[in-house]
């Protein structure tokens, strides 16, 4: 899967993505922003807890994010940027 151009800027993309899961009244709702925004790159809603052992490429206010990539059949975690296939999104605890 093709990463968009945005997201091949990393600070500009990250903070952007940011912005917006921070700005969703949901965790849901912020999903279905960066999908609209980041299309076609895949947003996996997690629970924070399940992450725990893993750093985020960024924390919000409200939200967690952390890159994730995919083989076609398993998704992992990544902090290549330039190879995203989309993120992990979480609530903040």
């Amino acid at each position: 899967m093709n990463a968009s151009a945005d997201v091949r800027s990393p600070t500009a993309s990250l903070a952007e993505a940011l912005a917006l899961a921070d700005s969703a009244n949901t965790v849901r709702e912020a999903a279905l922003l960066l999908r609209e925004r980041f299309a076609p790159l895949r947003v996996i809603v997690v629970d924070a807890f399940d992450m725990r052992g893993e750093t985020p490429a960024a924390s919000g206010e409200r939200r967690l994010l952390w890159g994730a990539v995919s083989d076609g059949h398993c998704w992992q975690i990544s902090t290549d940027l330039s190879a995203l296939s989309g993120f992990y999104l979480a609530d903040k605890a």
